[in-house]
């Protein structure tokens, strides 16, 4: 919509209030609400808040201002407005663009800044006009999650009526049909009791013009479920994301239930992964189809995947940016730790997908990161990671065509990881950037707060905690 049409849509709906949302920088949607009428009674769109936006204070916000700095300004973008799925009141919910109120250029670390100007580097490089992303993403509904961490205790608490640790517990009655561990993938009801509530959520999801694809019980026990979205540009993808995580927890609330995009919530069962489909096309012609390539893909996409490959350590920093992301990505177990590219093969990071031999339909899979992540920021830093492959010829070498977690020892030892922990992918990110500030997408300022935020909020938070295992481990020496 335009601003007009928003103003039109208004009052033809009878909106009542009208819902600001932005993202702080670790990933999570902020907002503020105001009367409708202080929209259409006030502004044009010629002025008021579609051109001189709103003020707020971005000292309170994640990786945002310091004090002494702390005025910003959010200017509506039109095309994002929606009627809000969740709220009972009419409320419609608008994405912003977040501004510096002196200068009027739009602010760095604004994550969907990052994302637009990743889109227009892509189109200045010649290589493609733009890129498609489907983002597989996969959460789990719990009916109860406690946790606590002060000066003498530490825990935490899931618990699912679906879970197969409650197979002897006392329901009155307990009707059984529990997924077993890693057993959960695709069994119909009543095995997956959450059937109806995936339903809801896809509904819903649709309504509010996100395209669904198809949805379905994920790996493990204990209610994990995987929604997949039809592929969209960048930018438009992390709106929906975005939406997306918004729509899942709060349908999951509605049924006293609770969602986690948490990516390693359950020991010893599958964490929750984000396989992200990519493809770059220019003039409409898909750049990484060949007809006579290795699983039909053009030596771009080659070059691409090298690209991804050489600089995961660094781009996992943003990708798998959470020191519980790790937790998941631990060699030997079922989860993308190998460098290394393969059609149809799991085991790789990166998965070229054979379906179909669509020629529009021809993309890559990378298959490391998680819903941790920054959506804009982490689909930006791939398509970043993939263009300076292009750019700089990096080959992938050969594929391995052969499941990477049995490997003989001596060929196992010839294959690269990813990094085991967030310190060591952060430590990679400070030294290898340089991809992601090409045509200023990332700045300086990014790069050096991101890290300063994951190191002291969370990293050394951790570091400092004693751990509820070590107490079995070492109480007794």
């Amino acid at each position: 919509m335009t601003p007009e049409e928003v103003l039109a849509f208004i009052k033809q709906n009878n909106i009542q209030i009208v819902d600001l949302k932005f993202n702080d920088l670790p990933g999570l949607w902020q907002h503020f609400s105001m009367p409708a009428g202080e929209l259409t009674d006030v502004d044009t769109p010629t002025r008021g808040i579609w051109v001189d936006g709103i003020g707020f204070d971005g000292s309170s916000i994640r990786g945002f201002k310091q004090i002494q700095e702390s005025d910003m300004l959010l200017i509506p973008d039109a095309q994002t407005a929606v009627i809000d799925p969740i709220c009972q009141i009419p409320t419609l919910s608008i994405i912003c663009d977040i501004y510096d109120p002196l200068t009027k250029q739009p602010f760095t670390r604004d994550p969907r800044y990052i994302a637009k100007k990743a889109e227009k580097y892509l189109k200045s490089t010649g290589i493609a006009d733009v890129s498609y992303w489907g983002p597989e993403m996969e959460f789990f509904i719990f009916d109860d999650i406690r946790y606590e961490q002060n000066q003498r205790c530490g825990f935490y608490f899931v618990d699912s009526v679906e879970a197969d640790w409650n197979t002897g517990k006392e329901e009155n009655p307990n009707l059984g049909y529990k997924p077993r561990y890693k057993e959960g993938y695709f069994p119909t009801p009543p095995h997956d009791t959450f059937q109806d509530i995936r339903s809801e959520i896809v509904l819903t999801m649709i309504k509010s013009g996100i395209p669904i694809e198809v949805h379905h019980h994920e790996v493990a026990t204990a209610g994990q479920g995987e929604i997949d979205m039809k592929f969209d540009s960048l930018a438009r993808m992390g709106d929906k994301m975005m939406l997306y995580k918004y729509i899942v927890k709060n349908i999951a609330r509605k049924h006293n239930k609770v969602a986690t995009f948490m990516p390693k919530p359950i020991f010893e069962d599958n964490g929750s992964g984000m396989h992200v489909h990519q493809s770059l096309f220019k003039g409409g012609e898909n750049v990484c189809f060949d007809p006579n390539g290795y699983a039909l893909i053009s030596q771009t996409a080659k070059y691409y995947i090298g690209g991804l490959l050489k600089h995961s350590a660094s781009l996992l920093a943003l990708a798998a940016p959470t020191t519980n992301s790790y937790r998941r990505l631990v060699p030997g177990f079922e989860a993308p730790v190998n460098l290394v590219y393969s059609a149809r093969n799991r085991s790789a990071c990166v998965r070229i997908p054979v379906y179909t031999d669509n020629p529009r339909a021809k993309r890559i899979e990378y298959r490391p990161p998680d819903n941790s992540c920054n959506g804009y920021m982490a689909l930006a830093a791939m398509l970043m990671a993939g263009l300076d492959g292009i750019k700089n010829q990096i080959d992938p070498g050969e594929p391995l065509d052969k499941d990477s977690y049995h490997l003989a020892p001596e060929e196992a030892a010839k294959i690269q990881t990813v990094p085991s922990s967030l310190g060591e992918a952060l430590d990679a990110l400070e030294q290898d950037h340089d991809y992601l500030l090409k045509g200023d997408v990332f700045t300086a300022d990014v790069i050096e707060t991101w890290l300063e935020y994951k190191r002291s909020k969370e990293l050394d938070a951790l570091r400092l905690r004693p751990h509820p295992y070590e107490f079995y481990l070492y109480s007794d020496i």
